[in-house]
């Protein structure tokens, strides 16, 4: 769908974001809590160290918090103004919904991160 080269490759499928081949997650998508966020050392490919620095994947926090800020006030809108909910009830529409998308969040921000870093190379 998206041509290999491009940022939105590398973060829609999971891939390395120098070479665009070596997968980046350990595990395909699982809810395990303990595989959610498990990254191999290095790209199995091109050799690119994920954990670039010690605590790199630390910035991805202020990434997934903008993730959760906007999946909220979607969540919010959307509940009350479309379906009618009280404020109990959106509210906890956005908790439900953030709980389900909790392992989303968390490998989509990873991913999001390193590509603000580093760029493509053929």
């Amino acid at each position: 769908m998206f041509k290999k080269g491009t940022k939105i490759y590398s973060i829609v499928n999971g891939k390395c974001p120098k070479c665009h081949e070596g997968e980046f997650f350990k595990y395909k998508f699982t809810f395990h809590p303990t595989k959610i966020t498990q990254l191999h050392t290095h790209c199995p490919k091109c050799n690119l160290k994920y954990m670039m620095e010690p605590s790199f994947f630390y910035g991805a926090m202020y990434v997934n918090y903008g993730i959760t800020v906007a999946l909220s006030v979607a969540t919010f809108i959307i509940s009350s103004l479309f379906f009618g909910f009280s404020l109990l009830q959106s509210f906890a529409a956005i908790i439900i919904t953030l709980i389900v998308l909790a392992p989303v969040n968390l490998r989509l921000s990873r991913i999001l991160w390193i590509n603000m870093f580093v760029s493509f190379k053929k």
